[in-house]
């Protein structure tokens, strides 16, 4: 079993890029998820409600800690990072990520496009801005079989955002791997619990627009699982760094 591909993004919602190698840390994967949305109440904004986010594509060069963000190949605002006062987010009415409101001309180009006030924030070095856990994985097979079920012809896999895909395992072998440790690369992850999808994999990840009853799809060859978050329906796999290191595609996923 080996990495088959890499997801990440610098702005939590914004389009994925697809890197050759990562590094992760006990925060997640260096870059990844590093900003991240709030409305005016300070609660985390979500792909899931918001769609809008899906076209835009974000750039962050930590070295000169220049920010950009672009549509379909166009620059729409590009600037220089610079950490304004504490603030955090608050994730799923469960928990708070801590951060520092980022000024620029993001702000006003968000909010224009969400129709709403929305600020960017910067996530402190405690932890990024990923949900639940850091990491995230699941199987090239467990999207066959969704595919297989559904009948939809091909499924995208960046629905699921997942930061990494693997490779030769069963479909949704994954799901029993909680409390196992695997070296990837020169790193080690420990594998989590399930994760319980929501409305975010319904929406298209070019447009961003509701076009995939992905969650009855899910449902109607798996059923209703349990989840730490209680009953829906799963797909993937938490996961958290045990040791630091780099996962790069190609990397086997040695089981300790």
């Amino acid at each position: 079993m080996k990495v088959a591909n890499l997801s990440t993004t610098p702005i939590k919602g914004f389009q994925l890029h697809h890197p050759a190698s990562i590094e992760i840390t006990s925060r997640g994967a260096v870059g990844d998820r590093e900003f991240f949305l709030v409305d005016h109440e300070n609660t985390m904004v979500s792909i899931t409600k918001a769609g809008e986010l899906a076209p835009l594509l974000a750039h962050y060069d930590a070295q000169t800690a220049t920010l950009s963000i672009r549509e379909n190949g166009a620059l729409l605002a590009e600037g220089e990072v610079k950490e304004g006062p504490a603030q955090s987010g608050n994730f799923f009415g469960a928990w708070d990520v801590e951060g520092n409101f980022i000024p620029g001309p993001w702000n006003q180009l968000l909010s224009d496009r969400l129709g709403k006030e929305v600020r960017l924030l910067k996530t402190a070095p405690g932890r990024n801005g990923s949900d639940v856990e850091p990491l995230s994985l699941m199987s090239t097979a467990s999207m066959a079989a969704l595919e297989e079920s559904a009948q939809v012809g091909d499924i995208d896999p960046r629905r699921f955002r997942m930061l990494i895909q693997v490779d030769g395992i069963g479909a949704h072998e994954e799901d029993t791997w909680a409390g196992q440790e695997f070296t990837i690369g020169s790193a080690i992850i420990k594998a989590a619990d399930p994760i319980m999808r929501c409305a975010a994999t319904t929406r298209n990840p070019n447009t961003g627009l509701v076009d995939l009853k992905t969650l009855k799809l899910i449902g109607d060859y798996r059923g209703r699982q349990e989840s730490r978050f209680g009953t829906g329906f799963n797909f993937g796999i938490y996961a958290s760094c045990v040791k630091p290191g780099t996962i790069s595609v190609g990397d086997e996923l040695i089981k300790h």
